[in-house]
């Protein structure tokens, strides 16, 4: 028998990513799928983008660049992040990854040791934990309850921290609920943190797509109340598209990114340069496509949350941000073998090829993911297709509520 590292025994693969494989297997072999479980934008990366990315080729921009990134990648990120929130941060303070997940990781390595506890929020996005776990730290978890909306709560985070706490991760707008904390309960989580000498990491990945004019300043609150203990990670990926192009960045103390930096320098070194000069584009130019496609998405939103609705058994909030409806099936479960959100979201694929993220992989039974980051044709008929199933599998008497 082959033996392997401990620490692979200690985390699992990205749930959400099987999925999207599963989808990508079915389709190959010639079968019509919905796919309500991406994670990723539909459109089109802005045009602007490609032809900055087509630019940086043709001037041969394709060798290596800085680990941390080119200094006008990083210039533009501090712009952007002064324009949009008005904060300052120093090039030292910035360090350009591979996308928001490797931000994180390279953060949570940096960070954290054995015997560390890192709160954070759940429902949540797989990947906080399992990297938490590779730093050989151990995850500790506070409930978000539906029946608030999944609102995250700074009481009920700072009533988990212990002699041992040294982080606290916020991810918000938040994958897979789409709740965001409020600018409030981050100042008291942030300045309790400050008094106890806690880091307080906050994964700003989905932080363009929030609907209503709400205040959501978070990298203010931070520099406010917490700036020398405080981490931004964020990404180019769900804001401006550019999911496979693979570029994110982390903003905290310069000895956090210059530790980053090392970390990054032995694992995948820079982000590819023509990435660097594509994302500069997004950064610097038009901001008028993210604005487009916000307000697709809340059409989208509000449509398939109407759609669904029409049965009375899966109940869903609309989101305040991100790109999903989290839907609560618990009503038809215990079905003709469907015990478990994970059964559903199986059968759901195998008879009507919908494709749902089971709410196991959130922690949260008993609830399915569903992202409208697909055609307003596609949500309609695979919301007609979930409609069908439901009422093919679940039992007359539980129909009316």
């Amino acid at each position: 028998m082959t033996r392997l590292a401990e620490r692979t025994m200690r985390i699992s693969s990205s749930p959400t990513m099987k999925v999207t494989a599963t989808v990508d297997r079915l389709r190959r072999e010639g079968v019509e799928v919905i796919d309500f479980g991406a994670g990723e934008p539909d459109f089109p990366t802005p045009a602007h983008v490609n032809a900055a990315a087509h630019e940086a080729i043709d001037r041969n921009f394709t060798k290596y660049t800085p680990v941390g990134g080119i200094a006008e990648l990083k210039r533009a990120i501090c712009d952007r992040y002064r324009i949009d929130y008005g904060v300052e941060y120093a090039e030292s303070e910035v360090i350009v990854s591979a996308g928001g997940k490797q931000a994180l990781f390279n953060t949570a390595l940096a960070l954290f040791n054995a015997g560390d506890e890192v709160i954070t929020h759940a429902p949540y996005w797989p990947t906080l934990t399992e990297q938490v776990k590779l730093a050989e730290a151990t995850p500790v978890l506070v409930r978000a309850p539906s029946d608030d909306g999944f609102a995250i709560r700074s009481r009920a985070i700072l009533d988990a921290v212990t002699a041992r706490t040294r982080g606290i991760i916020i991810n918000s707008p938040c994958n897979p609920t789409g709740a965001l904390i409020s600018e409030d309960d981050l100042a008291a989580i942030a300045q309790e943190a400050a008094r106890r000498g806690i880091w307080v990491i906050v994964d700003l990945c989905y932080e363009k797509l929030i609907y209503d004019r709400t205040p959501h300043n978070l990298p203010a609150v931070l520099a406010r109340h917490s700036r020398d203990l405080a981490v931004v990670c964020g990404s180019a990926s769900k804001a401006y598209a550019m999911t496979g192009w693979r570029c994110g960045w982390t903003l905290g103390p310069a000895a956090l990114v210059s530790a980053s930096n090392a970390i990054q320098s032995h694992a995948t070194s820079n982000v590819s340069s023509i990435t660097q000069k594509a994302a500069v584009a997004a950064l610097t130019g038009s901001q008028e496509p993210v604005k487009a496609m916000l307000d697709e998405y809340r059409t989208r939103r509000d449509s398939l949350h109407e759609w669904l609705s029409a049965d009375s058994r899966l109940r869903c909030l609309k989101p305040a941000g991100a790109f999903y409806l989290f839907v609560d099936i618990s009503d038809v479960l215990s079905v003709d073998g469907c015990r478990t959100s994970t059964d559903f979201a199986q059968a759901l694929l195998d008879e009507a090829r919908v494709a749902v993220t089971p709410g196991e992989a959130f922690d949260a039974p008993g609830f399915v993911r569903m992202s409208y980051a697909t055609s307003m044709e596609n949500l309609r008929e695979g919301s007609r297709r979930m409609l069908e199933f439901v009422r093919a599998h679940a039992p007359q008497a539980h129909a009316a509520r």
